[in-house]
């Protein structure tokens, strides 16, 4: 509170000499709540009822400048005497390329005047789409890949072609306000978009794709993805309460913001939710939420904002799930299996709760399987933006997160028949319902192996800062930066073995006996670890110290062209152990006798770690151009070059882990591109082609148990538009077209897996009633693309149908219908399987989206 006290008091206001007052409303003439009004060097923002009051400015003309998310800045000179009245009448915008953008420029630019393709989705936008975890929200950036099949988490992230190659999110980074949510995209099991939440804190959404990521961000080649908190200029504040209809989830938001003292403004909100999910996993696998809080200081000359986030939630993690293929590998047929929903199952049962074995250190342990994916973020920081004498500017975001939880979810290494399954247990044995006794039945006749992806996310604390100095020199700006953070990746993967019946009705687990009539399991679980990949009972206890100076300097040679280059140089030191597994016999459940299953207990090696030391460094570029054709079109080209570190995933391959040199840590991108920018008097267009090449040194997927090793070239088109075809009628897309292709390797001159030629949206929304009630579609799909690199298996195109109503239904209070895959698609994102038995059914392992899900909200604004 002294805190506050002395923020409030260091910038009052003195000599008051005029009052400047109006209306702030939309062309339709509805008053427009929470727009910002800036007079001068004074600022406010508009009531619920449009209105707002500026006291104390100087007599004479002042530069006013209204603006709200969707609707065009007004600026203009008003001559002030005393009590004067201004009021302002905003209109329709498709698309502001006068926005000012943040994310992968040194200084703000707007995005006509940016060197780089850059996409920016605000609230509004987001919710057409109606999105169901964060990865979904970045479906409809043109260039983005978004797999977003895996839940609230854990999803695979590609940008223009670039390979997925062992999931989450590589070659491009997650952000939250400025800074990276953690310094690698890609860490097995605790991937950044799990510990990223998008709730009404969250002001837009800015993504760029290639252009200056590689020197404004580490690990970032590809692009960057920033959330953008709202700040409280805007006053004002909503509570929401959302539930499924056809599914069980109930979810209540809030975020509020004001200005609480002069030039000082605050915003806080955050989310509780709990339920089953979209998917039937037979009991409540959702629940949790985040709270986040922010406090800005403006001064005559910048600003100071600190911030803080708390983070604690539980989603459950989706990973492939028993479907079926027949027909040829080239023109396959996908179903659901008998029994098994391909769109709304699971395996998560209520009959597996728990998964106990040995901890890292040896002790008995029970993790329970409803934590799905459970992240828990403390998160302070502080940012800080002055403008100084001479030209200087200084930038300064640092923030601290304490970051832990877990990571627990069934993963079906095999499914097959019961006769198949049970064979492998050797001769004559055969499968009985653990819970009754009774032997196997089922109208499948389906078997699920399921390893238990039980992963203790022991310690991912992060520090990460980022200075920057700009000097003005006439036409010159440059900028030098130091980003400097230390991430913390310690894990523990502590796997079993089940058997389960393939069922989308709390699949029931089996257990096995023998030809001899000995009972190998106890209530489905045979083994404690997974024999079938060689136990993977592993730890990690390894910290990522980055250092990176990097320089960019922009010159205005004309009035219209403007030339940017920039380097950046990353140097990392790994330090730390990890280690493998060992087995013993071990009385699990204290019963004084030693099952088969417990013969063999496997569990970290304590007393066998592998030391890493090593060091990497790389440098980056960027080159860019932009020329202003118009006041309302230009064109920029831009080469770059940057890479991505590895960090546990390439933990596995027995390499020397004492010398850098020896270490495969890198992989290369190179990226160029032009781009083509339009704005009309009712809309934009932006168009960019690129081109680029990845060099992989190789990394470890476990699922297959292999290293990736693949080189990469592609090349394609973005296009994104938006038209307002009438003043209530609006158009909005984008397609990407992307040839990508494997260059080196058994499968040089393939395509890469999963990528597909063509990805697209179409989101036509249209605003009815004196209250701007709104409805709208969003038509997400893509086309064909095979399950691996080799080429055989091909997952079919596919079309995801959204919709969403808004009615107001009376001052302050909607009410939002939200559907998605209204159409309940089967859409396969990934396959185990490289493969099929052509012209027979065959029972794969694939991830298909989410299927139909229909939820109401009732929201509150003030």
């Amino acid at each position: 509170m002294m805190v506050l006290a002395a923020l409030v008091l260091c910038n009052q206001s003195f000599a008051q000499s005029g009052v400047l007052s109006g209306k702030v409303t939309d062309n339709n003439g509805v008053a427009v709540s929470g727009a910002n009004v800036l007079a001068g060097s004074k600022s406010t923002s508009t009531s619920a009822e449009g209105t707002y009051s500026i006291s104390g400015i100087p007599n004479g003309t002042v530069s006013v400048t209204v603006s709200y998310i969707g609707l065009k800045t007004s600026k203009q000179n008003v001559s002030v005497n005393g009590n004067t009245t201004l009021d302002v009448k905003l209109q329709d915008d498709a698309s502001n390329l006068e926005e000012v953008v943040v994310t992968g420029v040194v200084n703000p630019k707007t995005k006509l005047q940016s060197s780089v393709s850059i996409t920016t989705l605000d609230v509004k936008q987001i919710e057409q789409s109606a999105p169901r975890s964060t990865a979904e929200i970045f479906r409809t950036i043109p260039g983005i890949r978004s797999e977003s099949s895996g839940g609230e988490g854990n999803s695979n992230i590609a940008v223009r072609g670039v390979p997925i190659s062992s999931g989450g999110s590589k070659y491009l980074q997650i952000q939250e306000d400025g800074l990276p949510v953690l310094l690698f995209g890609d860490i097995s099991f605790a991937t950044a978009d799990i510990f990223t939440r998008f709730d009404g804190n969250v002001a837009k959404v800015e993504a760029i794709r290639g252009g200056s990521a590689s020197i404004l961000a580490t690990n970032s080649p590809g692009g960057i993805i920033n959330f953008i908190s709202k700040t409280g200029k805007t006053e004002g504040g909503k509570v929401a309460t959302g539930f499924g209809l056809d599914y069980s989830n109930f979810r209540t938001d809030f975020d509020y913001g004001t200005k609480i003292g002069d030039g000082l403004y605050f915003h806080t909100g955050g989310f509780y939710r709990t339920g089953e999910g979209v998917r039937k996993t037979g009991f409540t696998a959702n629940n949790g939420g985040q709270f986040k809080f922010n406090l800005t200081k403006e001064f005559s000359n910048g600003s100071v904002t600190i911030y803080a986030k708390f983070l604690n939630d539980r989603a459950a993690a989706y990973m492939p799930m028993p479907v079926q293929v027949s027909g040829t590998n080239a023109n396959p047929s996908w179903g659901s299996i008998d029994g098994f929903d391909a769109t709304h199952g699971a395996l998560q049962s209520v009959y597996l709760n728990h998964n106990v074995g040995l901890g890292p250190d040896g002790e008995l342990r029970r993790a329970a399987v409803a934590d799905g994916m459970h992240p828990v973020s403390k998160s302070i920081g502080a940012s800080a933006n002055f403008t100084l004498d001479n030209g200087w500017k200084i930038s300064e975001n640092g923030r601290f997160s304490s970051n832990n939880g877990g990571f627990i979810a069934p993963f079906p290494a095999e499914v097959g028949s019961a006769a198949s399954i049970a064979s492998s247990f050797g001769t004559g044995a055969t499968l009985t319902y653990a819970n009754s006794g009774t032997p196997f039945n089922t109208a499948n006749g389906l078997v699920a192996r399921i390893h238990m992806f039980d992963t203790q996310l022991n310690n991912f604390n992060n520090f990460m800062n980022d200075l920057k100095i700009s000097k003005k020199f006439d036409k010159v700006d440059v900028t030098a930066g130091y980003f400097k953070s230390l991430q913390n990746i310690s894990m523990s993967w502590l796997w079993n073995s089940y058997l389960q019946e393939v069922s989308d009705d709390n699949p029931r687990l089996l257990n096995v006996t023998n030809g001899s009539g000995s009972l190998l399991s106890e209530n489905g679980l045979y083994a404690y670890g997974t024999p079938a990949w060689g136990n993977l009972a592993r730890n990690y206890d390894t910290q990522y110290n980055v250092s990176a100076p990097y320089v960019n300097v922009n010159v205005n040679a004309t009035d219209k062209l403007s030339i940017e280059a920039g380097l950046r140089y990353d140097m990392g030191k790994v330090s730390g152990s990890f280690a493998g597994g060992t087995s013993s016999a071990f009385d699990v459940n204290h019963n004084g006798v030693i099952s088969p299953a417990e013969a063999n207990v496997y569990a970290v090696n304590t007393a066998n770690s592998t030391a890493v030391n090593y060091d990497y460094h790389y440098t980056s570029y960027s080159v860019g151009a932009n020329y202003l054709l118009s006041s309302s079109q230009s064109i920029f080209a831009r080469m770059s070059k940057g890479a991505s570190a590895k960090a546990d995933r390439i933990l596995f391959s027995g390499l020397n882990y004492m010398d850098g040199s020896k270490i495969n840590a890198l992989d290369f991108l190179t990226q160029s591109e032009v781009g083509f920018k339009q704005k009309f008097a009712k809309g934009y267009l932006y168009a960019t082609a690129f081109q680029s090449k990845t060099d992989e040194q190789g990394g470890y997927e476990a699922t297959t148990q292999s290293i990736i090793q693949n080189n990469y070239k592609s090349l394609g088109l973005e296009i994104e538009t938006a038209y307002n075809v009438t003043k209530d009628f609006n158009l909005r897309g984008a397609l990407t077209y992307t040839k990508a292709e494997i260059t080196s390797g058994d499968n040089k001159g393939k395509e890469a897996r999963r990528q597909p030629k063509l990805m697209y949206n179409f989101i036509p929304s249209y605003k009815f009633g004196k209250n701007n009630n709104a409805i709208g579609f969003s038509f997400i799909g893509q086309s064909k693309a095979y399950t691996q690199d080799e080429n055989k298996l091909v997952m079919k195109g596919f079309m995801i149908v959204n919709s969403f109503i808004d009615f107001t239904v009376t001052k302050g209070l909607s009410l939002n219908l939200s559907g998605n895959n209204l159409l309940n698609t089967l859409a396969i994102t990934e396959a185990e399987e490289g493969s099929i038995t052509e012209n027979k059914v065959n029972y794969i392992r694939a991830r298909p989206m989410p299927g139909r899900s229909v939820s109401m909200a009732i929201t509150y604004r003030f």
